[in-house]
């Protein structure tokens, strides 16, 4: 070995082997033997070979490909960066072109975002300026490490990410998005986090774009920007993150074309090829001791500076390691060649940089190279714990900025009626789809201001949503002229409060003049679906907000703006793994299900879980009857048959407790004074709730309004609403006013029964009637006004032809034997429909994200969406079974667990666990203990009510049992 040959051991040692030089291994004396071994090997040809990291596209044509592997086979190059293509194309080539390299290639890719950034088919995490605005640096970390867990599964050894560039100019042209913000502090720190996230994952980091890129208007790829800050200022601003990072183990750092005057004195010299600032700041000032990467040499801010390689050599003898996408390899290495034979590079120089990228290789794992392995490669690439953690950072970044009137999270939804303005370009589908989860939300166009305003003078809330692509971080973000005239219009309507929420990167609130008539601004900095739901999330208080703006939106936010807002505990959606269930294990439901549908159990249903607070399971099934062109949807709406019973009446009955209206221990005479001389006047509202007052299971009253011949009798019934015939039962069929009273005799003079269990229907007729003699209002409107409207339970109602369409509607039953004809849009139950549809055991229509919201509210004890609807001792009062010592499992109201083998739950269920089942082929239970929430909703009784099939075969408890079992540890 020649005497001025620097060993690896002594290289090693140069940089740092016992400090924290980031490209030693965890066993670096088999580093050193390997960078030895393969540095003794090599050629003076092999060792500049090694300088260089070309570009190549899997989406190039075969022509292209060949050039690379010409440059690989001959020129020896020491790596290559990807850039646009696939991922499974990119294997194949990458395995490719390792098998023809002697030695192992090191492989990059600019991958900030993810590998979405080049790749198709590949996932796209969020932009650095949204996770800029993210309080919780452990999110940062995760993402990096899935970022680098990507990279790593393709075969990337070297992401060069992150982007540390602090973005002080709104007007930058190439950075914004891509930067963590303005703030020194923050950059670093979210910088730190990032790259020990990639670096766990094995995939070697790249600060960039030294020293700094992030005060410019113009963009390097087109000329060279100027840097004219002072030396004072670049170390306190602009090489703060480097210095942070680098003292934490940064792996590399890419060295931008920027002219830096306070740096350099050479007029014009790019920062990329100036030894002033690589050699003599970066490595000998900062003492940095990674791998130096030029950024792209085939940019204008470098190129025109030189060719046929005089731009590579400059680049080389400025202290870059690796020389990345040069314009012309051959040229360039010739050029090197020349000057170490001329001794303008010495020895020990080239195996500096050459050995720190074989250490490069060994920290990689390049000295045991296997291959990409193709099987499953899109899977691996977009996962679960992908969706995870992009969830997780995005609802954290989402920035409350302005907050009038403590109007988010939007509270007293029975007084709001909201309209959602559209601005942008971009698809906001998922927003205005996800804002009626929670409330009705209308989206009203106009073809110009005035035409828009007389539409929107009839609301008393707007949402305006601004939707720009979130294709990359350069598209287009600001406003129209057109929508910042309309913006000013509409927030001038008084008769209205008015909510912002920006899709897209904050600057774009620059624009606007004033933000004195808008009541709330919301920064969702991304149009992605998910951003957009969790906005809508955010609005209605089911997840809080945590965001801070990382930049200076406008001068009234400045930058560390946010508003920080508790969640109301309304219901949120997620994944399941979030809340500690199994994505896989629910999946068993589907199969399930899809056995129901085989069985010819039902035509339909939707099914729904919750926990913790988070929907993560909401599917529909079949078709509204078998023969429908149509599938079932999340928004049409059951006949909730007995559900009803808990979640109309006992709300009403608990309210009135709480008011003194009535108490457990009254009877049916001191409820109805008419019942004084009956059997059964002794019967309290306890025992008759907790279903062991001896009354009957349920009375038929139609059978006595038929005729002979079995049919509804015309001594009762008309075929068009008449004076005294105005109770609809059915299409053209209308019951004489004056049964009503009928039906309360017929109950009076009922026998009680022996003293047992009986599960009855009848307690809740008598309920009502109390409800509304109480109340002096109809079942329907107090249930409404109470409950449905201030929950946002927009889908349940009575009667709900009066609400919706037809076709949003599922049937019920093929009548043959009362109303002849298909129950549609009318309860099934007998005796509710003789009441108007109006009963206090039957007669609600719903679907299974309503269900879940009443039961939601239950599980928190009287709590939901900011209202404290009843005391928790209220809801525990009527949670309890008092009879269980007689062998009554019942609550007040509440069904309650099966006290010995079999019963209405899966056997699984905490003793504290409630809900009810449905003779239309409904069920709903919700777990205190698991924090579980879980809907059925069906239509067996389609087209008969003589169909048996789902409760004999107990798929609903089954399902139940699915959701245990899929709880996480």
């Amino acid at each position: 070995m020649r005497p001025f040959l620097l060993t690896s051991l002594c290289l090693l040692g140069f940089l740092g082997l016992f400090g924290q030089n980031p490209l030693v291994a965890s066993d670096s004396l088999s580093q050193v033997a390997w960078v030895d071994s393969q540095y003794e090997q090599m050629t003076l040809e092999q060792k500049i070979g090694q300088l260089f990291m070309v570009n190549v596209a899997s989406d190039q044509s075969s022509k292209a490909i060949d050039t690379i592997k010409k440059l690989i086979k001959e020129q020896e190059i020491g790596g290559l960066i990807f850039s646009k293509g696939g991922p499974l194309r990119q294997a194949e080539l990458c395995n490719e072109f390792q098998s023809i390299s002697k030695i192992p290639l090191l492989i990059g890719m600019d991958a900030e975002w993810g590998l979405a950034m080049r790749l198709d088919s590949t996932y796209a995490f969020p932009w650095n300026m949204t996770l800029g605005a993210i309080q919780n640096n452990e999110i940062v970390e995760k993402v990096g490490y899935r970022i680098g867990e990507h990279a790593k599964r393709l075969g990337v050894h070297i992401n060069f990410a992150p982007d540390i560039d602090i973005n002080t100019n709104p007007l930058n042209p190439i950075i914004g998005n891509r930067s963590f913000g303005e703030n020194r502090e923050v950059v670093a720190e979210k910088g730190i986090a990032f790259m020990k996230g990639m670096e766990s994952a094995g995939v070697l980091s790249s600060g960039k774009h030294f020293p700094g890129h992030g005060d410019t208007a113009v963009d390097s790829h087109h000329d060279l920007p100027i840097i004219p800050f002072s030396r004072e200022r670049l170390d306190s601003l602009e090489l703060y993150p480097f210095k942070r990072l680098i003292k934490e183990g940064l792996s590399s750092v890419m060295v931008a074309h920027l002219e830096v005057p306070a740096m350099e004195l050479k007029e014009g010299l790019p920062s990329s090829l100036s030894e002033q600032i690589i050699s003599g700041i970066l490595k000998e000032e900062m003492g940095f001791e990674g791998l130096v990467f030029t950024d792209a040499l085939n940019m204008q801010g470098a190129s025109k500076y030189g060719d046929k390689g005089e731009v590579e050599l400059a680049a080389f003898i400025a202290g870059n390691d690796m020389l990345l996408m040069p314009k012309n390899v051959v040229d360039a290495k010739e050029k090197l060649l020349k000057a170490y034979n001329r001794g303008k590079i010495s020895e020990g120089r080239l195996a500096l940089s050459v050995k720190k990228i074989l250490m490069a290789k060994y920290k990689v794992g390049l000295h045991k190279y296997e291959p990409i392995d193709k099987e499953n490669l899109y899977k691996d690439l977009n996962s679960l714990e992908d969706d995870l953690i992009y969830e997780e950072a995005i609802e954290s970044a989402i920035t409350v900025v302005k907050n009038n009137f403590d109007l988010l999270g939007i509270k007293n939804l029975q007084n709001k009626k909201i309209a959602y303005v559209k601005f942008g370009d971009a698809p906001s589908d998922a927003f205005i789809e996800e804002l009626n989860k929670y409330a009705a939300v209308t989206q009203v166009n106009g073809s110009d201001i005035a035409n828009l305003k007389s539409k929107l003078y009839e609301y008393n809330l707007i949402i305006i949503g601004h939707h720009k692509s979130n294709d990359s971080p350069w598209k287009a973000y600001e406003f129209s002229k057109t929508e910042l005239s309309w913006l000013q219009e509409i927030a001038n309507l008084r008769t209205s409060n008015l909510i912002l929420c920006v899709f897209t990167k904050p600057y774009t609130l620059s624009n606007i003049q004033t933000f004195k008539s808008i009541d709330a601004v919301v920064m969702s900095y991304q149009n992605s679906d998910l951003a957009q739901r969790k906005t809508a999330e955010l609005l209605f208080g089911a997840i809080p907000a945590l965001g801070k703006l990382p930049v200076t939106a406008h001068s009234e936010f400045p930058v560390g703006t946010g508003i920080e807002l508790s969640s109301l505990q309304r219901l949120g959606y997620s994944k399941p793994e979030r809340v500690g269930l199994s994505t896989q294990k629910l999946n068993d439901i589907d199969r399930l299900m899809q056995n129901g549908l085989d069985s010819l159990m039902f035509p339909g249903a939707q099914v729904l879980v919750a926990r913790k607070g988070k929907v993560v399971y909401e599917k529909s099934f079949g078709k509204p009857i078998y023969s429908s062109d149509s599938d079932v949807r999340g928004d049409d709406l059951y006949d909730l048959a007995s559900l009803t019973k808990i979640l109309a009446t006992l709300p009403m009955l608990m309210k009135m407790e709480e008011e003194g209206k009535i108490a457990l221990n009254d009877t049916f005479e001191e409820l109805v004074p008419g019942y004084s001389n009956t059997e059964i006047k002794n019967v309290t509202v306890l025992k008759a709730l907790s279903h062991y007052g001896r009354l009957p299971a349920w009375i038929a009253f139609y059978v006595s309004t038929l005729d002979k011949d079995r049919k509804p009798s015309k001594e009762f019934y008309r075929s068009t609403a008449l004076p005294g015939f105005s109770t609809k039962v059915a299409e053209n069929l209308f019951l004489a006013d004056a049964y009503k009273d009928s039906i309360y005799d017929r109950i009076g003079r009922q026998d009680l029964k022996s003293n047992r269990y009986r599960y009855s229907d009848v307690p809740y007729y008598v309920m009502k009637k109390y409800i509304e003699d109480t109340y002096g209002e109809p079942l329907d409107k107090l249930t409404q006004d109470f409950l449905y409207n201030r929950l946002g339970a927009n889908f349940t109602t009575y009667n709900p032809l009066d609400k919706f369409p037809k076709n949003k509607i599922i049937p019920s039953e093929e009548d043959k034997y009362y109303r002849y004809q298909t129950v549609h849009g009318y309860v099934h139950d007998m005796g509710a429909a003789m009441q108007g549809g109006v009963g206090g055991h039957a007669g609600l229509f719903s679907n299974a994200n309503d269900v879940a919201k009443i039961m939601q509210m239950y599980l928190q004890e009287g709590y939901y969406g900011g209202v404290q609807f009843f005391d928790s001792r209220t809801v525990q009062k009527f949670n309890k079974c008092y009879f269980c010592d007689k062998k009554v499992r019942r609550g007040v109201g509440f069904d309650k667990p099966q006290l010995e083998n079999s019963g209405p739950t899966c056997g699984c269920v905490s003793r504290k666990s409630f809900g009810h089942s449905g003779f239309t082929g409904t069920y709903t239970w919700a777990d205190p203990d698991e924090e579980i929430v879980y809907v059925f909703l069906s239509n067996r009784t389609y087209p008969s009510a003589s169909n048996t099939l789902l409760v004999k075969s107990a798929l609903r408890t089954r399902i139940q049992q699915a959701i245990y079992d899929a709880i996480l540890n």
